[in-house]
């Protein structure tokens, strides 16, 4: 079986992400959605949180959520994973996943990381510019996943 980890912070999810990672599915028997903390973001949402809004969101078998705290190889290694998928959405994305994807392969010689391009409608999307644009009161029912629109409006409303 070849598993995948599309790893993340995913605060929240994005029609971006959704993306990558059901293209990822179609790619690998099994595919690990890993929402890990980012120690330079300040979150939104919890990773418990976090973990419920993509699980509301992915319906396929083979696309499972988790969470881990440590470094992404250790978790690849212990799940017997053997590629690491990342979206780009630019040249910029691009820089900062190459070194991640050199590192990464340094510590784990075996994984490899697997770059998948966003679609030309999700170049721009990012979970901050989703925050940014709900926390004043803008539409974002185009950037994420129906099901957790609501959700979303209720955490920049402070109501959640």
């Amino acid at each position: 079986m070849r598993i995948a980890i599309c790893p993340g912070s995913f605060d929240p999810v994005t029609l971006g992400h959704l993306d990558i990672i059901e293209r990822a599915g179609e790619l690998f028997d099994k595919v690990i959605v890993l929402v890990m903390s980012n120690s330079a973001k300040k979150s939104a949402f919890t990773v418990e949180e976090r973990i419920a809004l993509l699980e509301k969101c992915i319906d396929k078998p083979n696309i499972k959520v988790d969470t881990y705290s440590g470094l992404l190889v250790d978790y690849a290694k212990e799940k017997g994973a053997v590629a690491i998928v990342k979206g780009l959405r630019a040249v910029s994305d691009f820089d900062y996943e190459f070194q991640q994807a050199l590192i990464n392969k340094s510590l784990f010689p075996k994984i490899e990381t697997v770059f998948l391009t966003a679609k030309g409608q999700n170049m721009f999307l990012s979970s901050s510019m989703v925050k940014e644009v709900c926390s004043l009161n803008g539409d974002i029912s185009s950037y994420v996943p129906k099901a957790i629109v609501n959700d979303i409006y209720l955490r920049c409303k402070g109501e959640k």
